[in-house]
């Protein structure tokens, strides 16, 4: 029987009747990632632009989540042509790219998840996961339908060319990073801000306009249904390592005597 490619994460939105909602998976750690692949989310992402992942431990994460019901975007640290080919040859089918400022970064991250003559691809597929090391039939000529690219809209810049960067063939969503848009905004840390709330929601207006599907990323519960009500196809709520420190932050306060300074007591 041929070996067949799973569905695509722009194709889970397309047939989605609900939001999707998905946490950062930033440890790392295959072993975390599988679990949090099993807590029954729809999505992860697994992120290489602020967390320590290399090839290698994003081949041992996509490999420990292969099995699970959940679909799993990467983002590199960077909208580049070699790195991107690398991650596609590693099986990832989902990229979430940063800092796309115009049309022209998104333009080029879509030519570099094609083969020419629709993009500037590198062709290895023997050599590739992605292939199966060609077990795949007709990897080559299909392999653009096996790969959805989401780009992300996180400065000043890309809020306002955020209509041409939609309407760029080949980009299958965006998603908006409120904590570098607040940066480049002049807002640091400031997040929850009417000015950056409102740049979020002219973003979300521009997807539902183009008919493409728009994410956003908020740990506040009440500022992640204000976007989900506003339109939000996909969201993420979490990250692996931001529940580790607050939950060992919370057994910390439970069982450990704080000093006079209010500092832990020491062992």
């Amino acid at each position: 029987m041929p070996l067949r490619l799973g569905p695509t994460f722009a194709g889970a939105l397309a047939a989605a009747d609900r939001p999707l909602a998905g946490m950062w998976v930033c440890s790392g750690s295959p072993l975390v990632a599988e679990i949090c692949a099993g807590a029954g989310l729809d999505w992860l992402l697994v992120d290489a632009e602020h967390s320590p992942n290399g090839l290698e431990s994003i081949l041992a994460q996509l490999q420990a989540v292969h099995g699970y019901p959940v679909h799993t975007l990467v983002r590199p640290p960077v909208n580049d042509t070699v790195l991107i080919k690398q991650y596609l040859d590693l099986g990832v089918q989902n990229l979430l790219i940063p800092m796309v400022n115009s049309v022209a970064d998104a333009e080029a991250a879509v030519a570099a998840t094609r083969y020419p003559p629709g993009g500037v691809r590198g062709v290895g597929s023997a050599l590739a996961r992605a292939a199966r090391w060609n077990r795949v039939p007709e990897y080559l000529m299909g392999a653009s339908a096996t790969i959805s690219v989401t780009v992300q809209i996180e400065s000043t810049a890309a809020v306002e060319a955020v209509e041409g960067i939609l309407a760029v063939d080949g980009v299958d969503a965006i998603f908006v990073g409120p904590s570098d848009l607040a940066a480049s905004m002049g807002l640091l840390g400031q997040q929850e801000h009417p000015q950056i709330r409102a740049a979020v929601e002219h973003c979300l207006a521009a997807a539902a306009r183009s008919g493409k599907p728009s994410g956003v990323n908020a740990f506040n519960p009440t500022t992640a249904r204000h976007y989900l009500d506003g339109g939000a196809s996909f969201i993420l709520v979490g990250a692996d390592v931001a529940l580790l420190a607050r939950g060992s932050e919370a057994l910390a306060a439970a069982f450990i005597p704080a000093s006079d300074d209010g500092a832990p007591g020491s062992y």
